[in-house]
């Protein structure tokens, strides 16, 4: 075990910004790490309660570190307390328009944004529950920054009123960007900011969750028990063990998505337009041509990026050449799938199990409650005709994990903005 002992003399106490890196820092390692104050303890990983602790200057944190990568983690700590903990500078307050506010957005932001001055993220937010659009641009009027998700428009005419407004700053809180036309963002000198990546096992376990459910028909299976009906009729489903795996885009995502498919003693190919070797050379995957993962696996799980060359990357062609018991999975980019294609195919029989967090035509129901509305979406109501079908609503992502690092990141991007520090990977160019 590895002790720390650090007596805070920021005059804020440990505020927002540090508990926020320390947090963020402690979650890459294996280690249990906990702080006390006094009679308080918090776990490091999490941030609200390292903030529940309310260490003020002059406490002392007693840190505690145990576990396989303690000496690692020990010196990663140290490096936050020696540049987090001691920031003294300031800036300007930078008013932020948070649209497409839930619930869950609150918990995290609202914390992290609170405090204000020396070494703070010096925010202050306003929070709408209207996605950004054409007909809600206008409520930016006034703010230095918008801050958007996957589903707000950010596009020519919603940028050129943003400008208009005096926004400076887009704040994207997830890692995709193709909602905002980058172009124009450039053109009106909008600076546009990601969350480069946040968890990559959230979504990839997500993948393997949704296809597992898939598989084994577990939404049947529930459903029926809930009928006190028993019978095993239409819940056949199939080992993984001995199959091959497909992974299309080996990023972080697609790379813990494969060393998942590994554990359950799966065959994994792997296809990207840029090919990390090492992965090769480390015995994870072997790589082939589109075509041959295609033909060859038995299960497929999408972890590319949406652009020209991925476009439908599934589609009528790519289906014929699959097996007829393949098993898809899509928690990437619903464009990567030609959904007419699939539907076609599922209508011929095509298809074990098929998974998907996002497909095309999600945008109307993506985060909102429709529950007491008829299924008026065409994609969605087909889609869901077919019993190997399962569907989730653009959920992978949604972790306690990955929502704090989409904060963090997000008010780091933020500060950087706000003191004219470097952006690293989250600046977004056209």
């Amino acid at each position: 075990m590895k002790e720390i002992k650090y007596v805070v003399s920021n005059p804020n106490g440990v505020h927002a910004r540090p508990c926020a890196l320390l947090a963020q820092c402690c979650t890459n390692f294996r280690s249990q790490i906990t702080v006390s104050v006094e009679e308080e303890t918090a776990s490091a990983q999490n941030v609200l309660e390292l903030m529940a602790l309310h260490a003020k200057k002059g406490d002392t944190l007693e840190i505690r570190i145990e576990g396989t990568d303690e000496e690692q983690a020990y010196e990663a700590v140290l490096q936050v307390l020696e540049h987090s903990f001691n920031e003294k500078r300031t800036a300007e307050i930078l008013k932020i328009a948070f649209f497409g506010t839930k619930d869950y957005d609150r918990i995290f932001f609202s914390e992290l944004s609170r405090d204000k001055g020396e070494g703070t993220y010096n925010c202050e937010i306003k929070y709408f529950s209207s996605n950004l659009g054409p007909e809600t641009a206008g409520m930016a009027k006034g703010y230095d920054a918008v801050c958007v998700f996957v589903n707000d428009n950010v596009s020519r005419p919603v940028i050129e009123q943003l400008h208009d407004n005096g926004v400076r700053l887009i704040l994207l809180r997830c890692a995709g960007f193709n909602n905002v036309d980058l172009e124009a963002a450039r053109e009106y000198g909008l600076t546009v900011l990601r969350v480069p990546a946040y968890s990559p096992y959230a979504v990839a376990e997500h993948a393997m969750a949704i296809l597992q459910e898939a598989n084994r028909r577990l939404h049947k299976a529930y459903n029926k028990v809930r009928d006190n009906n028993f019978a095993l009729s239409g819940l056949l489903g199939m080992d993984l063990h001995n199959k091959v795996a497909g992974i299309v885009g080996t990023g972080k995502i697609g790379i813990c998505m494969a060393r998942i498919c590994k554990g359950y003693g799966m065959t994994v190919l792997g296809w990207d337009a840029y090919p990390n070797k090492a992965l090769e050379e480390e015995g994870l995957l072997t790589y082939v041509e589109k075509e041959e993962l295609f033909r060859r696996a038995d299960l497929i799980s999408l972890h590319a990026p949406l652009f020209p060359t991925t476009h439908h990357i599934v589609n009528a062609e790519t289906i014929a050449m699959m097996k007829n018991t393949v098993m898809l999975v899509n928690t990437a980019r619903g464009g990567l799938v030609d959904t007419e294609a699939l539907i076609a195919a599922l209508k011929q029989g095509k298809f074990h199990a098929v998974a998907l967090d996002v497909y095309e035509g999600e945008d109307d129901n993506v985060y909102t409650d429709r529950s007491d509305q008829a299924i008026a979406e065409d994609i969605t109501a087909r889609l869901l005709m077919f019993p190997q079908v399962v569907m989730t609503s653009h959920q992978a992502f949604f972790t306690r994990e990955a929502m704090q690092a989409i904060a963090v990141v997000t008010m780091e991007n933020a500060r950087n903005f706000n003191e004219g520090n470097d952006y690293g990977d989250a600046e977004v160019r056209a």
